[in-house]
């Protein structure tokens, strides 16, 4: 017998049930952010880059899969290969979700898997180059399809009124996760001779206790948050059944293409940002010449600041509507880039002036454009299309990556790789000052949430 469609529209059901389940929600910001931060933004980069070193030949190549890569370009191209898998993976886990409703199953699955590869990157030393990418894609996608699940709650427990302030505190949550942890990191790290451990050795413990931290705190909301129905009545988790639904949707985003207008304003400006978090701490080290605990000091301020930045974005948002605020953000994103191309070596003091800028701006573009797209979703279709919103922020997240590696590649420059990030807030802007929100809404069938 086939599967019946359900109709009726998923929701919270009073205020005290919103609130708890969106306090549950708040933890996996919490669980997960230190993996971007930890991972990503300050260790992995300058460690596996220097693990590619390790391994190179005499004139600076490594050979993974027998094809020639400079070693000071293998990070950013794992990152771009981990990405173009999340592409393929994620609107599946989407469609999976949404026919199923098993959205607590499907969250659990991702977080621990890629909590687990995260923390085998203990095991990351000599010249294991191999293996640490390895870890990284596995890691990466995990984690993207965690997020897709994760981000489908949003319309579910928060009303149309309370997506611009509950997006912004789970941001916000999740940056203090990140800055209580990079203090830690720290003080292992500056202390590790004290300790009587080995530099490459804390660095494995940071990367390490950032899994254990993801596997912790996922518990979290996995306890509180609520199963609802699929839009298929005893549908069962299937690829067959993922590739279906999502066949569906493709064809359905296309009589909505004010969302798809800013999927891929979206997918523009992001990219930017995403290359900026994963390569600043490679452009600091290798360019500008900065130590590690300098680095981490500097991604402690965005961490601290991003906080405050998350929070006071959300307040513009409320007087100004979050797409005025998202413009505004952006423009603040290209003067902080192109200034990158500027600093000196050697004076870190200016890094961290670029660090407190990008701190102010990073967590209220990411936290409103989640609230802005959740209002351009059609009940029901939360996941499969914030699949697809995840695409777009990892669909060119692997072009922003390759664009850098490429441009150092070639020009043997970070000032030139960080340059060429400016094109991406650029064209972003022009895309969504072209997008008219309160009608795309509409279209998809969604109340008026006010100033937007």
């Amino acid at each position: 017998m086939d599967a019946k469609v359900v109709t009726e529209p998923a929701g919270s059901d009073d205020a005290g049930s919103r609130r708890r389940e969106q306090r549950g929600w708040y933890w996996y910001d919490w669980a997960n952010s230190v993996f971007q931060t930890s991972v990503l933004t300050v260790f992995l980069g300058p460690y596996l880059t220097e693990i590619a070193e390790a391994a190179a030949d005499a004139e600076g190549y490594i050979h993974p899969l027998g094809i020639p890569v400079r070693d000071g370009s293998y990070f950013a191209y794992v990152i771009s290969a981990s990405v173009l898998l999340s592409v393929l993976v994620m609107p599946v886990v989407g469609a999976l979700a949404d026919r199923t409703g098993r959205k607590k199953p499907l969250l659990g699955v991702f977080a621990y898997t890629g909590a687990a590869a995260t923390t085998g990157m203990f095991f990351l030393d000599g010249d294991r180059y191999l293996l640490g990418g390895l870890l990284l894609i596995l890691a990466n996608v995990a984690y993207a399809a965690s997020i897709v699940v994760y981000n489908a709650y949003l319309p579910q427990i928060a009303e149309p009124h309370e997506r611009d302030a509950v997006s912004s505190r789970g941001w916000a949550f999740g940056y203090g996760a990140g800055s209580l942890v990079l203090v830690a990191n720290l003080a292992l790290f500056l202390g590790h001779e004290s300790l009587g451990v080995e530099e490459g050795t804390a660095v494995r413990i940071c990367l390490a206790s950032a899994g254990l931290w993801w596997a912790v705190f996922t518990l979290v909301p996995l306890r509180r948050l609520r199963e609802r129905p699929g839009t298929v009545r005893g549908a069962r988790l299937s690829l067959g059944g993922g590739f279906r639904q999502l066949g569906q949707t493709v064809r359905e985003l296309r009589r909505y293409p004010l969302t798809l207008m800013f999927l891929l304003a979206y997918l523009l400006y992001n990219d930017g940002v995403q290359t900026v978090i994963t390569q600043a701490s490679v452009f600091g080290s290798e360019e500008l010449g900065m130590e590690q605990e300098s680095l981490i000091g500097a991604i402690l301020l965005v961490q601290v600041l991003a906080i405050f930045g998350a929070l006071g974005l959300g307040r513009l948002a409320e007087r100004y509507g979050a797409k005025r605020t998202i413009l505004g953000s952006l423009v603040a994103w290209t003067g902080t880039v192109a200034a990158g191309y500027f600093l000196p070596s050697g004076e870190p003091l200016w890094f961290f002036v670029l660090a407190a800028a990008i701190g102010m701006v990073l967590g209220g573009t990411q936290a409103l454009s989640r609230s802005l797209f959740a209002q351009l979703v059609p009940r029901g279709k939360e996941a499969e299309y914030f699949s697809l919103y995840e695409v777009s922020d990892r669909g060119t997240s692997w072009l922003g990556p390759l664009v850098f590696g490429l441009t150092y590649q070639l020009t043997g420059s970070y000032r030139d790789a960080i340059i060429s990030l400016v094109v991406f807030f650029v064209l972003g802007f022009v895309l969504l000052l072209r997008v008219p929100v309160r009608r795309a809404a509409a279209a998809v069938g969604n109340t008026d949430p006010g100033r937007i």
